[in-house]
């Protein structure tokens, strides 16, 4: 049985493009190199996956990165739905409990990773810090803005924080990352592993702005 396949933070920032729905700019995007397709399957999202695509059209794409989004999700539907899309990533995006991680690892395969969000909001360094304690049952993090609607809000969070605590994991940088904002990278003493891009990135829900994903693909190479 082989294990899951640790990606660790190195030279190159990878990237990864949430949020898609279009089969033709999923095959573009594979293309292009992006190193991790995001699915949505959280139904209230304007980017939700099923609206466009089933399972089986997700797990016949050819990629090693493909990320599926859930949030307060049941274990069993999780299991099936990454089993049956293919997925090589589960992210969650909801109120997951450390316990809710270690159960899910039972029921996945074994080379699936597990990405946790932390949800940026008034958090002070030490709660951060009991907050990253607490989910390191996880593969990786990811620190995406707070919102009621879990994320592509556009919308971006204090950089600095992340500079006064302690990250374990490799990390997923997101919430209203730019081709504006970009350059701000440099003050974050830890790298991420990649950055995660959806809204900003969008000519309408669902619909990315791929010539504005090559820009930021040749600034962050």
């Amino acid at each position: 049985m082989m294990e899951r396949q640790q990606l660790l933070p190195g030279n190159d920032l990878k990237l990864k493009v949430c949020g898609l729905t279009q089969l033709e700019q999923i095959e573009e995007l594979t293309t292009m190199k992006t190193d991790f397709l995001g699915f949505i399957f959280y139904e209230k999202s304007p980017r939700y996956i099923l609206n466009h695509l089933n399972l089986k059209q997700i797990g016949e794409i050819k990629h090693r990165g493909k990320i599926g989004v859930f949030v307060n999700e049941s274990l069993e539907r999780i299991a099936k739905t990454a089993e049956k899309a293919k997925l090589n990533f589960i992210q969650l995006h909801g109120d997951e409990s450390k316990d809710f991680t270690i159960e899910l690892r039972k029921k996945i395969h074994p080379e699936t990773g597990i990405i946790k969000v932390i949800r940026m909001g008034n958090q002070n360094s030490d709660e951060l810090q009991q907050i990253i304690h607490e989910n390191q049952s996880a593969d990786y993090l990811l620190f995406d803005t707070d919102s009621t609607a879990f994320g592509g809000t556009g919308t971006t969070f204090d950089w600095n924080i992340l500079n006064s605590i302690e990250i374990p994991l490799p990390y997923f940088l997101s919430g209203g990352i730019s081709l504006e904002n970009i350059d701000k990278l440099k003050i974050l003493k830890q790298n991420p592993l990649a950055l995660d891009i959806n809204s900003r990135f969008e000519k309408e829900p669902g619909i990315k702005d791929l010539e504005k994903i090559k820009i930021l693909k040749n600034n962050i190479k």
